[in-house]
């Protein structure tokens, strides 16, 4: 299993200082993409067996709790899912009333289609989804959160 980074004080990638966690791959590819690094399957880094309490740890260094944001990549592809699950079920246990950020390049609708048992999961543990592809054409750079204007941010 691959993931292309972590960063643990994170100031642009949700409110607040969040920790923020990128997976590897993507199927979207979209045109304007700001982490093209992030979408072959096989790149990034591999996966160190304890990521999960990395990222525990990582919430609360030096008495300060922060966010949890994940991004990709794909964070929603199928590659991804059963990581994903597990990283914010463990989050979500470990630290209940922190916020949790998920991006993906798929929608709510396209999501909820799929009848996920993992997908479902997440969406229920998880506090901020921002859906849709981004598209170069409706790129905003003015926009809270999003890339592109098709872009939504969903409370949960």
């Amino acid at each position: 299993m691959r993931y292309a980074g972590l960063l643990t004080n994170d100031f642009a990638n949700g409110t607040g200082t969040c920790v923020s966690f990128w997976t590897q791959g993507c199927p979207h590819k979209c045109k304007g993409c700001q982490n093209p690094e992030t979408w072959d399957f096989f790149g990034g880094k591999e996966l160190p067996p304890d990521i999960r309490g990395q990222i525990i740890k990582a919430i609360s260094a030096n008495g300060i709790i922060r966010n949890f944001s994940i991004l990709g990549g794909e964070p929603l592809c199928e590659e991804n899912l059963e990581l994903v699950d597990n990283i914010v079920s463990s989050v979500r246990i470990a630290y209940p009333h922190i916020k949790i950020f998920i991006w993906t390049g798929y929608t709510l609708e396209e999501l909820k289609e799929k009848n996920n048992t993992h997908i479902n999961n997440i969406l229920q543990h998880i506090d901020i989804l921002i859906d849709g592809p981004f598209i170069q054409e409706q790129r905003d750079i003015t926009l809270h959160l999003r890339g592109s204007s098709n872009q939504r941010i969903l409370h949960k």
